[in-house]
């Protein structure tokens, strides 16, 4: 299995798609890590005219409603959501997974999201900080063996839509979707970017090569 050790996070000369990496919050650093361990050139996206030329789009972890309010701030929310409209493959991981997600549940009333996915997720669904934890997960997208799902604060998924396939359900009596895929957009409860494991960055990269 390919690792990530030696890498450096900002450089921006290696061949392959170019994904930018939303840096207003999250694990930037480690998303582009593992990004460029499958090929791709990656940058950190703060303004809008940092997105022109994109291949692909990720939204990392944090808090979403801090996520959602930067992203207004720095005049991202509606640039991001017409990308997606127009079929920018984007993968979103923890929250990034809640501000892909159509329909919020546990957020503020007010609570925006850029859309692209057919789902509805819960914020917090499995506890607070103190309760994360780590599941080996099957998912046959990427082969075996098992990915070392990392949920911290996360989400899950509650309702599917169609048009969306199930890539992963967290192991237990009542099993719930935490990774999903609708066409180019990618999400996932967990953090696959605090792990040496980059087969869920392979995908993307591989979505976002067409």
């Amino acid at each position: 299995m390919v690792t990530a050790h030696n890498v450096d996070p900002g450089r921006d000369s290696s061949p392959g798609a170019l994904i930018g990496v939303l840096g207003v919050q999250g694990d930037v650093a480690e998303h582009r890590r593992l990004l460029e361990v499958v090929g791709a050139r990656t940058r950190r996206i703060r303004r809008p005219e940092e997105l022109q030329g994109l291949d692909g789009l990720l939204i990392p972890g944090g808090e979403s409603t801090t996520i959602w309010r930067l992203c207004e701030d720095f005049g991202l929310m509606n640039p991001i959501s017409g990308l997606i409209d127009e079929g920018m493959p984007t993968f979103g991981s923890c929250a990034g997974m809640i501000m892909l997600a159509d329909t919020i549940l546990d957020g503020r009333p007010d609570q925006r999201s850029f859309g692209g996915l057919d789902i509805t997720v819960r914020r917090n669904a499995f506890g607070r900080q103190v309760d994360s934890f780590e599941a080996g997960l099957d998912i046959p997208a990427i082969g075996q063996p098992a990915f070392p799902g990392v949920f911290i604060r996360a989400p899950w998924v509650e309702r599917t839509g169609p048009a969306v396939d199930v890539l992963a359900q967290v192991p237990g009596p009542t099993p719930h979707p935490v990774a999903v895929r609708q066409g180019v957009v990618l999400a996932t409860a967990f953090h696959p970017e605090v792990t040496d494991d980059p087969r869920m960055h392979a995908l993307f990269v591989a979505m976002a090569h067409g």
